[in-house]
């Protein structure tokens, strides 16, 4: 079936479901539901055999053309011999467990006993869940730090080309730590937060522009989230520098590390929160009246009708005022700027401050205004950054927390379930991979909306439109045939960025 063919089943397909949809409109009222029953038969069918992942072998090929496999291999030296598995087998086929949905190690069961699927991999046989557990024991800090690295190589070929409009002219590497939470007891390495949560405290840093995770180090629950952050941020930094004209780090109070001001000052530009510390705070209350600008941040989003809907009742603030519970209200925002020299650094910086001013309010009675300071380290000059521009990049930041809520909830990869620091880091980081080739079969769709639209797509939601799609494996003498047999919204996206995967020149090839 050439691509010619292919489009015009698709175009058939996107037809017929349209005129079926268009028929809503024309039904008067029906006697019975919708939803019937008859009488259903199952059969296993005997020549036909299909998977329900068709679209992870797109996956597949782009992170072969990348030459990932082949990398892992020549950077990664865990196993003395090969019977039958290589590096490349473990890692991949726990990554790929993880983006067909599995959740443990155990779902990696899934893929093995899927014939089509290997067919459709071109693997006779893949590691079963306990010998990838014997592999990730195997990994040291040096192993993980390499399986890091050699990630990360393979990446510029995408940043080079298809990711280099999403880099523009900044590259925004954000930082912070979270915590995964575990209830096992001899899991070692393990600590307790300040949270009172047992488990670890992982630090990431990924790069806003492609929502990628560059680097992630898995640590003690109790370690604070600026721990050893500074060389993980130059890393970062190195990675970056050669493929964006400019580069900025962002990140809350815990990374303002002043004694690397100076230094990263020299490389790039920084946003980083600050605690309100008495020294600050007696720098903003000394500003003069006029030094303040009301800050009026922009509408959340912009409306496509032109229209506003009414706004519905607050229910919450209602039984917060009717129950008498002390509720904090904000009435309006300042910003200002002033320039400081922390005691570690040999020169001074712009700190730009946001004054909050609150109502505390019991039930109906205003109790008393309050006024918080937040304050930001910058690099940025007033010339070309205004105040209420720094507040500004320094709240995108916070998209970041997303990226952890869909590497949590979404993937299950700040998972722990192994039994060491080191074996669920290497967990943890394989997993982390499947959010990555997320990000880079985005850069492989060809329309820019498209681009933008699945760089933010969740993750459960790009597994049903992108990953679960059922598809028939045709293993022929030169090629191996996917039959796609089920119709999705996005399988014109999909093959646009299937094309785009085959057409492009990467390194391996």
């Amino acid at each position: 079936m050439t691509h010619e063919q292919s489009r015009l089943n698709s175009a058939r397909r996107r037809r017929r479901v349209v005129a079926r949809q268009r028929q809503a409109g024309h039904w008067g009222q029906r006697p019975e539901p919708m939803l019937t029953s008859g009488k259903i038969s199952y059969e296993i069918g005997g020549n036909v055999e299909a998977t329900p992942y068709g679209g992870l072998f797109a996956m597949h090929r782009l992170v072969t053309r990348l030459g990932l496999a082949k990398a892992i291999d020549a950077g990664l030296e865990l196993l003395k011999i090969h019977l039958p598995y290589h590096e490349s087998d473990h890692v991949l086929t726990l990554a790929y467990s993880v983006l067909t949905g599995g959740t443990r190690l155990q779902d990696a069961d899934r893929l093995r006993n899927d014939v089509p699927l290997l067919n459709g991999l071109g693997a006779r046989l893949l590691p079963d869940p306990t010998t990838i557990g014997d592999f990730l024991r195997r990994f040291t800090e040096t192993d993980i730090v390499a399986l890091m690295d050699t990630i990360n190589a393979v990446r510029p070929q995408l940043w080079r080309g298809r990711g280099a409009d999403l880099l523009g002219e900044v590259a925004y590497l954000d930082v912070d730590g979270t915590i995964v939470p575990t209830t096992g007891q001899l899991k070692q390495g393990m600590d307790i937060s300040y949270k009172g949560i047992w488990g670890y405290a992982p630090l990431l840093v990924t790069l806003a522009n492609t929502r990628e995770v560059l680097y992630l180090v898995n640590r003690p629950g109790n370690a604070p989230s600026h721990l050893d952050a500074a060389t993980w941020i130059d890393k970062a930094i190195a990675l970056m520098t050669p493929y964006a004209p400019r580069v900025c780090v962002r990140g809350d109070t815990d990374f303002a590390l002043t004694a690397n001001f100076d230094r990263w000052a020299q490389q790039v530009d920084f946003v980083l929160g600050t605690d309100n510390i008495a020294a600050l705070r007696r720098r903003a209350e000394a500003l003069d009246a006029s030094a303040w600008q009301r800050l009026q941040r922009p509408a959340p989003y912009a409306s496509k009708t032109g229209t506003t809907r009414a706004r519905r009742h607050n229910r919450k603030q209602q039984v917060v005022a009717e129950r008498g519970f002390v509720n904090l209200r904000l009435n309006h925002e300042d910003v200002a700027e002033f320039t400081y020299r922390p005691g570690k650094c040999g020169r001074d910086y712009r700190v730009v401050v946001l004054r909050k001013n609150i109502s505390r309010i019991k039930g109906e009675q205003a109790l008393i205004d309050e006024v918080r300071y937040f304050f930001s380290f910058t690099t940025y000059p007033a010339a070309t950054h205004t105040p209420a521009q720094i507040v500004e990049l320094a709240n995108d930041r916070c998209d970041q927390e997303n990226i952890h809520g869909q590497l949590k909830s979404g993937l299950n990869a700040l998972h722990a379930p192994v039994d060491d620091l080191h074996s669920n880091w290497a967990y943890m980081l394989i997993a982390a991979l499947t959010w990555n080739i997320k990000s880079w079969h985005a850069m492989m769709t060809h329309r820019k909306h498209d681009l933008h639209s699945f760089i933010r797509i969740e993750f459960k939601r790009f597994l049903d439109t992108v990953i679960r799609i059922p598809a028939m494996v045709i293993v022929r003498a030169r090629a191996i045939v996917v039959r796609l047999i089920a119709y999705t919204v996005n399988i014109d996206r999909f093959f646009s960025a299937w094309t785009t995967t085959e057409r492009i020149r990467f390194g391996y090839g």
